[in-house]
């Protein structure tokens, strides 16, 4: 898999994508009911993110999990624990706990998947509604929470991974309730691509 790692700015100590989710995107004109259409050329990564979580082509999970244990993992020191980022659309098979599971498996790290929850935020609009990434780190603030599912002491180093990384607004408020959880040390943010 073809890969050019991009680094993730935000509130984390350190943060990469694989990749750029798109790479070039052609209007072709409207179809029959007036809709546009275009020829969209995604990234190695982007396209096998598209086919796993649009064509639930579930294949793509040990690719994806083994490229991120190739080209992200070793830019972190001292990776303790994965933490997937919670799912905004319910499924059955979520794609971005399977890639970490996948991922825990193959670099033999402990994956939290119910560590990090998203609450109900009462009266936040859609973030699918929102552009900038001000507007959605205001409708994210306080809509994360973490639950003490990990044994000992700590502190542990955390790798925060998600799909897609777009304003970052998710992360930095994923990121921002894990600090406050004294079980966790330096924070990571992974991505399969980037917009």
């Amino acid at each position: 898999m073809l890969v050019d790692v991009k680094t993730l700015t935000g509130n984390w100590d350190a943060g990469y994508a694989l990749h750029k989710h798109v790479l070039s995107t052609t209007y072709l004109g409207d179809d029959e009911h007036g809709h546009p259409r275009f020829d969209t050329v995604r990234s190695e990564p982007g396209e096998a993110l598209y086919k796993l979580k649009y064509r639930s082509d579930w294949t793509q999970v040990g690719p994806l999990a083994d490229q991120l244990r190739q080209s992200l993992l070793p830019r972190f020191r001292e990776v303790g624990l994965i933490v997937p980022m919670p799912p905004t659309v319910h499924r059955v098979r979520q794609p971005v706990a399977e890639i970490a599971t996948q991922l825990g498996r193959l670099a033999e790290l402990p994956v939290f998947t119910d560590l990090l929850s998203k609450t109900a935020c009462v009266g936040a609009p859609q973030l699918k509604n929102l552009t900038g990434k001000d507007e959605k780190a205001a409708a994210l603030a306080g809509c994360f929470a973490v639950k003490d599912a990990i044994g000992g002491n700590g502190p542990w180093n955390a790798l925060l991974l998600d799909d897609l990384f777009d304003t970052g607004a998710s992360m930095e408020a994923a990121c921002t309730a894990l600090r406050a959880y004294p079980k966790i040390g330096r924070i990571y943010a992974a991505t399969i691509t980037k917009t």
